[in-house]
């Protein structure tokens, strides 16, 4: 029993820091997205710098791609881990009294997050990989702006998008406060800290939602 304990939150720490590290990409993604509404043509510098540069290529991209496999397994293990403990049923189950809606359905926003970011993938990643090394398209460091504004004109793709913002809001409110409580952090420095997440978590998902409307309501007339 002891073992499993260990091994147990062995895996939430794990999660707990991959998580974090997730944090600091969004971060970093929301700041530069920002751009595009602000100023394209710096948009369009950062873009082609990321896309670019081999050390964030090569060194950042895969670690990035590792992180969000394994928080992601980490979840499912957990997940599939704590409802194979729960050998007793009761007759009745009032799930709200014990724990709020939201740490109670990380799995769940959990898998619409990870859908999403499949989507997004497909969209930006996958779509940046076959115009450098399959169609070996020569640099334009201009394209970034029309293309993100493209991607964003179909009303379902918007919609879509800001649903999963609305997702991953909820993940981060119950997620990034709790990575904090898993590492061990309780001081007098905890509210503050909680009140950081919360408002992380509302901002950054709000953040995303207003570009992706941005683009489609200002699309790129030529």
């Amino acid at each position: 029993m002891s073992g499993l304990i260990k091994s147990s939150l062995a895996r939430k720490v794990v999660m707990a820091l991959s998580g974090l590290f997730l944090v600091i990409f969004l971060v970093l993604h929301v700041t530069i997205n920002l751009a595009s509404v602000i100023s394209p043509e710096f948009f369009n510098e950062a873009s082609h710098f990321m896309g670019y540069n081999p050390i964030v290529q090569f060194l950042m991209q895969p670690i990035l791609i590792a992180g969000v496999i394994v928080h992601f397994v980490m979840g499912f293990v957990l997940e599939f881990q704590n409802r194979a403990a729960r050998n007793v049923r009761y007759a009745k189950f009032n799930g709200g009294a014990n724990a709020p809606w939201v740490s109670r359905n990380m799995i769940y926003s959990g898998l619409v997050v990870l859908a999403f970011l499949g989507l997004h993938f497909y969209d930006f990643w996958i779509h940046e990989m076959a115009y450098k090394y399959v169609e070996a398209n020569p640099e334009d460091p201009t394209r970034y702006y029309a293309e993100t504004v493209e991607k964003f004109a179909p009303m379902w793709r918007t919609v879509l998008y800001v649903v999963s913002f609305v997702l991953l809001s909820l993940h981060l409110w119950h997620g990034f406060a709790s990575s904090f409580q898993t590492m061990g952090v309780n001081n007098k420095y905890t509210p503050a800290i909680k009140s950081f997440t919360k408002l992380f978590s509302v901002v950054v998902p709000l953040a995303f939602a207003f570009i992706a409307i941005y683009h489609h309501l200002n699309p790129i007339t030529h």
